[in-house]
């Protein structure tokens, strides 16, 4: 026979159980849920074509290239003189403004070309961080560009731009930024 108090406990420890086992399915969904995954992007750049086994690159000046190079140290040259990191955002931006002014830099903004090269060791952090002070030069020029025509910067002017509107500012001044293989 059984008695009523044993019926009672199988019956608790059951719904106990089934109980326990329904929060940490809940739990177990909700961390799911809520959990973020961080996913590495990269570096968000468009490379151009590949030139052609017979095509040759075009000739350019060397007035017109401000070759900016990194070691493996971390060293930064500009036209092979040490420069510190923040310099080379105002080197970027004197080249591509020249306007034939200064022999040592670019004759015009449609010919001025940047040039980043590495070593193979150099660090990624080092690397980017020369690569951002090379876009913001530019940044930077689009947004004088963008105060002469009445827009408080290039980021209200571009905003702006209607879908079909061209972006005279970039049409004008085009970033052109080499990236040259490291030696090997």
């Amino acid at each position: 026979t059984r008695y009523i108090g044993d019926w009672s406990s199988d019956v608790c420890s059951s719904d106990l159980t089934a109980s326990m086992a329904d929060i940490a399915f809940l739990l177990l969904i909700f961390f799911l849920v809520t959990t973020t995954i961080d996913v590495d992007t990269g570096i968000l750049m468009q490379l151009p074509p590949p030139l052609d086994e017979d095509q040759k690159p075009p000739p350019i000046k060397e007035r017109n290239m401000l070759a900016i190079l990194v070691n493996a140290q971390g060293d930064i040259l500009v036209e092979n003189e040490l420069t510190r990191l923040p310099d080379v955002r105002r080197e970027v931006m004197k080249h591509v403004t020249n306007n034939g002014v200064d022999p040592a830099y670019a004759e015009t903004s449609e010919k001025a070309i940047v040039s980043l090269k590495t070593d193979r060791q150099t660090s990624y952090d080092i690397y980017i961080n020369v690569l951002d002070e090379v876009w913001m030069g530019y940044r930077e020029i689009w947004d004088g560009e963008a105060r002469k025509i009445g827009y408080a910067d290039y980021k209200a002017y571009s905003n702006s731009l209607g879908e079909r509107d061209e972006d005279t500012i970039k049409a004008r001044i085009k970033a052109k930024i080499s990236l040259a293989e490291p030696d090997a």
